[in-house]
């Protein structure tokens, strides 16, 4: 899961990355206001976006209608100090408001979990398949599978939304720091390495190469 965040300070997003951690496999970039976010988001694959306001409503009204129309799956998050704006700021378009608080990268963490709550979970659990994304951690019929680094990340960022096709661009930029570095190679290769360790153990495969469009986990 990859996020922005727009008007923290460096070492609270920090601290709110660590709090984050605790939930997802996730990468927190910082963007200094709207303008620098704009650098972001056009580049990059966003799911989720947290703004402090600015007080410049204008700017914030044209920002959220770029966001949604690169990608209507992006959630906005307004962290701000005035309880009044709260009803302007859903009219814009924004998905939640968080009016206090604001101080508390912990409380902020556990609102970000219940706006993607439906997206994401710590653990995937069918049947005899059982990926504990915590942990890091896969299990077949009580048998441990190995899969370490990003050959790991991408099977739970796949599970966690699976039937989802996903191409190659979104994974990379869900899943690496730096993804303009990245080639599409990288990521066939981590999903044949995948496919050939939990073939080997399931017997079948659970990530599937959808024609011209990308990859889904299907079990």
């Amino acid at each position: 899961m990859r996020i922005l965040t727009v008007g923290f300070d460096d070492e609270y997003v920090k601290e709110l990355e660590k709090e984050l951690d605790k939930y997802f496999i996730c990468i927190v970039d910082n963007a200094k206001d709207l303008y620098d976010a704009t650098n972001f988001t056009d580049f990059r694959h966003y799911e989720l976006v947290i703004i402090v306001d600015e007080g410049v409503k204008f700017s914030l009204e044209r920002y959220v209608n770029e966001v949604k129309k690169k990608k209507s799956e992006t959630k906005i998050m307004i962290l701000t100090d005035d309880y009044r704006q709260q009803e302007s700021f859903f009219a814009l378009g924004v998905d939640d408001v968080i009016y206090n608080h604001c101080e508390h990268p912990d409380l902020i963490a556990a609102r970000v979990l219940a706006n993607m709550r439906h997206l994401f979970g710590t653990t995937v659990d069918i049947g005899k398949l059982v990926i504990d994304i915590s942990n890091k951690k896969i299990e077949y019929d009580e048998k441990i599978v190995s899969l370490n680094g990003k050959t790991f990340d991408i099977l739970a960022y796949l599970a966690l939304r699976k039937q989802r096709v996903f191409s190659k661009d979104e994974i990379i930029n869900a899943l690496w720091e730096e993804p303009e570095y990245v080639s599409d190679n990288t990521v066939e290769v981590a999903i044949n390495q995948i496919r050939k360790r939990l073939k080997s153990i399931l017997g079948f495969q659970v990530i599937h190469t959808v024609r011209r469009r990308g990859y889904k986990f299907s079990y």
